[in-house]
């Protein structure tokens, strides 16, 4: 695994952590993701999906959209690497669909 990629599994578990002490939203699904196929798996899953994650939707409720996944991938360029462009444009879609003003 290389460097980039542990740091964006850690950043993964933060997001986690975040939403959960600041959103109120413990996402125990999303931590089992992340636990069994690491976070740029998780992330691509989530970000390829037809529709958005319970998660996604449930952190929408919250007016905290910047805790998602596609949030952390389109708004930190050093993620970009672990990424292909279509996943980028997809995650940045799927927030401007909800109103997300990026940074």
């Amino acid at each position: 695994m290389s460097h980039l990629s542990e740091r964006f599994d850690a950043a993964m578990f933060d997001i986690y952590r975040r939403a959960k002490a600041e959103a109120g939203y413990n996402a125990t699904l999303f931590l089992r993701m992340l636990s069994d196929k690491g976070g740029v798996e998780t992330a691509r899953q989530l970000i390829n999906s037809t529709k958005p994650s319970d998660g996604y939707t449930s952190l929408y409720e919250r007016g905290r959209l910047d805790l998602t996944v596609e949030a952390m991938v389109v708004e930190n360029s050093e993620w970009h690497d672990l990424f292909v462009a279509e996943e980028i444009a997809k995650a940045r879609i799927r927030l401007q669909r909800y109103g997300y003003s990026m940074r």
